[in-house]
């Protein structure tokens, strides 16, 4: 009986072998995995930006339905701080579409004339609560708002693809590039 106990001692805890093949079981499992969790944050931020266009779409879409439903009038008066829209306090253009808040400055020669500043302040009026940050200059902000003629772009910070999301304010187009 002697030998039996013996025997049981030393059968307690792991082998060498049994060991290896554990730890190469768990390499190969973090080989397939890790590919997989960098495509999810790639997808993530994708997903980010195509929910954030979609919003702004819908942002400057409703903003052009209330002016409407306003009488869409294009004397000065009625297109600074559209009534019944948000905080009240989105300015519009001639034809309906979110150009700033705060201060009118209207148009230069008929046509929309977009800064930085005047990009940021019509993405925190559409968006309004729970939107990503944006700024007018490179900063930890989600993205960089910038402008040329009556375009607005807003870069996305977050992943370093510089991809887009661009605003006509003349014509209330919404885009998306995604690199």
């Amino acid at each position: 009986m002697k030998n039996t106990n013996e025997q049981n001692e030393k059968q307690k805890g792991f082998t060498l072998i049994e060991l290896v093949v554990v730890i190469a079981i768990l390499a190969i499992l973090a080989a397939f995995a890790l590919p997989r969790f960098a495509q999810l944050s790639e997808q993530a931020h994708r997903s980010s930006i195509q929910g954030t266009s979609g919003a702004l779409s819908a942002g400057v879409a409703l903003a052009k339905a209330q002016w409407i439903g306003n009488g869409g009038n294009t004397s000065e008066e009625e297109r600074e701080e559209l009534t019944g829209f948000g905080n009240g306090d989105i300015n519009v253009s001639e034809k309906g579409w979110p150009i700033s808040t705060g201060t009118y400055l209207g148009e230069e020669n008929g046509a929309v004339v977009m800064v930085a500043e005047r990009c940021r302040q019509v993405w925190v009026a559409l968006l309004q609560s729970n939107a990503p940050s944006v700024g007018v200059t490179a900063t930890e902000d989600d993205y960089t708002a910038s402008a040329s003629d009556s375009e607005c772009t807003y870069t996305y910070n977050l992943d370093g693809q510089d991809s887009v999301i661009g605003y006509n304010a003349d014509t209330g187009e919404v885009s998306t590039t995604i690199n």
